[in-house]
């Protein structure tokens, strides 16, 4: 497996995995498009992808301004191999050496994800909207954590 920096020609294939998903749906595709990954991947954030065998099996997107984890999946055929642990820690490293502003995401309830989050030591903070759990984690509890 290959870690790297995501491009915009990986737009493509983290599209496929991110439609892959069985939760967190997105409920309208059309909800994120590739102005979207651009975006995030050019001007707001970075990403990175795990890649094998030149397949991307998952994703991570950090959203600089907006303090907050745009997205990180893992097409369900690779799950439970630590892609997405590793991918989480690339991108904290990186948002946590841009600045030290809080960051956030929302996952769903009763999810795995929401499972995975606290694993990682994110703290509850609420509600985001009404259909998903508020994390968060600060540059303080994260670098306590490394």
């Amino acid at each position: 497996m290959i870690y790297r920096e995501a491009t915009v020609a990986d737009i493509t294939q983290i599209s496929v995995v991110r439609l892959a998903v069985k939760e967190n749906v997105l409920s309208n595709r059309a909800l994120v498009t590739n102005e979207d990954y651009i975006n995030y991947l050019t001007i707001n954030g970075k990403g990175w992808v795990c890649e094998t065998n030149g397949q991307i099996a998952g994703f991570a997107i950090a959203d600089l301004p907006g303090h907050n984890v745009w997205a990180l999946f893992i097409d369900p055929e690779f799950a439970g191999q630590g892609i997405g642990k590793h991918l989480h820690n690339m991108m904290l490293d990186w948002y946590f050496k841009q600045t030290d502003h809080t960051i956030w995401l929302g996952t769903g309830f009763n999810t795995k994800a929401e499972t995975f989050y606290r694993m990682q030591g994110w703290a509850e903070a609420g509600l985001n909207g009404t259909k998903e759990t508020r994390f968060e984690m600060t540059a303080g509890k994260w670098h306590a954590k490394k």
